[in-house]
């Protein structure tokens, strides 16, 4: 083996897979069978994080970065001048084993620019992870399909690999086939639509034949590039909704665009899309799934972009003060979920609490309840820190003033502990 070759390989290859950030591995229960390698059943997963939230446990490369291919926004383009590399299959299997033998990783994502067509391409993804399983490897495996693929070939990478992913690239149909008129929104959402029948049906079959193979069993996601069009928020997260719900995501991921070319259609080279819109979209995916909000009370064509300076949901409570504040000792789970400041957790805690009392702000504190917004929204069994008449703005002001207080506070002492 050729070691200089690979390392090379290795560095051009999981360098151009840093731009896809849907690498998340929750979900998964296979076992460790035989005395085998890995484990993703429960702890199996070591996740480690980059400081933006991107998941760094498992080996992340692309198969090749040849692409026939001439995406706007993709760093791979054929017209683009980089340099090329590409994986043989038994390369993948190796580095995949020894990099899990030396505990550096917990599992493989799997990508790969395409090459000759998406047939071919899917084809040898699919090769590494079944040979990977041949020989006897448990640990998670993330294949990236790829746009176009077959339903056989997408049946047949269900069952080797943990998760799916078809990556719909740009939120909007005319955003797509502006930046990348090679391909049709039908080459994203048929390999989607495949996936998710099949799990149906992998659902269905086990409750009567428990020895049915697994399929997928950590499910699909997508992911969106956000800004590299000029979609709102309010797009971005309408098309989020379409996807969880038509074809069952378990996630959609947002990244924001990465200017890679100097072209005519896309925002300029100096204009990376900030961090900080990333985190406000996972904020309001995070209030869709689990909170109950609908994309219309968040976004909509007065408010068709998410405030930078405030989360979601404080955002939406300061447009709907008329709806506050809550009696926390009368409000159902999920009008006291809607207080900005509450999580689910807490949520729980002020519900089994008040089960045996009537709960004031001490109560509130012993329990852990985070008060430094939430008081602005909510009333108790107390008259201290009683609500005043204040207006959003005003609200807004001093959340902002505490929050840069605490942030400085905390600064501060991570400065101390280095001098």
């Amino acid at each position: 083996m050729n070691f200089e070759r690979i390392r090379e390989k290795l560095n051009i290859l999981a360098d151009a897979a840093k731009y896809d950030v849907s690498c998340a591995s929750s979900g998964s229960n296979r076992t460790n069978k035989n005395k085998g390698l890995g484990n993703s059943t429960g702890m199996g997963i070591c996740h480690s994080y980059t400081e933006d939230g991107r998941c760094i446990s498992l080996l992340k490369i692309l198969l090749t970065n040849y692409c026939i291919y001439d995406c706007a926004y993709c760093v791979t383009r054929k017209s683009n001048d980089i340099k090329r590399a590409a994986f043989k299959i038994q390369e993948v299997v190796d580095l995949t084993i020894n990099f899990y033998r030396r505990n550096y990783i917990e599992g493989l994502f799997l990508s790969s620019g395409i090459f000759k067509n998406p047939d071919y391409t899917m084809e040898r993804l699919i090769a590494v992870a079944k040979k990977l399983r041949e020989e006897n490897f448990n640990g998670y495996i993330h294949l990236k399909s790829i746009p176009g693929a077959s339903d056989e070939l997408m049946y047949e990478a269900g069952l080797y690999a943990d998760r799916l992913s078809v990556n719909i690239e740009i939120p909007t149909v005319s955003g797509l086939k502006l930046l990348a008129p090679d391909k049709k929104h039908e080459d994203f959402t048929k390999p989607m639509l495949k996936v998710k029948n099949e799990l149906i049906r992998y659902k269905n079959e086990r409750k009567i034949i428990k020895s049915t193979p697994k399929y997928a069993p950590a499910g699909q996601s997508t992911q969106m590039i956000v800004g590299a069009t000029n979609e709102t928020d309010k797009d971005v997260m309408y098309s989020a909704t379409y996807y969880y719900k038509k074809y069952q995501m378990k996630r959609v991921y947002y990244s924001g665009y990465v200017p890679v070319a100097n072209d005519s259609r896309l925002p300029s080279l100096g204009s990376q899309v900030p961090m900080l819109r990333e985190n406000r979209l996972y904020q309001t995916d995070w209030l869709l799934r689990f909170y109950g909000f609908a994309v219309n009370e968040i976004l909509n064509d007065q408010h068709p972009n998410l405030d930078v300076d405030v989360d979601p949901k404080l955002s939406w409570a300061l447009r709907n003060l008329h709806l506050f504040p809550v009696d926390i000792n009368k409000a159902d789970k999920r009008i006291l979920a809607r207080i900005p400041g509450l999580g689910l957790k807490s949520v729980h805690k002020i519900l089994n609490a008040r089960r045996f009392r009537k709960l004031n702000w001490d109560h509130l504190k012993k329990i852990g309840v985070a008060l430094n917004r939430a008081k602005y929204f909510m009333v108790c069994d107390s008259r201290q820190w009683e609500r005043q008449d204040l207006e959003a703005e005003k609200i807004k002001g001093l959340i902002l003033q505490n929050s840069h207080g605490k942030f400085r506070n905390q600064y501060s002492q991570q400065l101390q502990l280095f001098n």
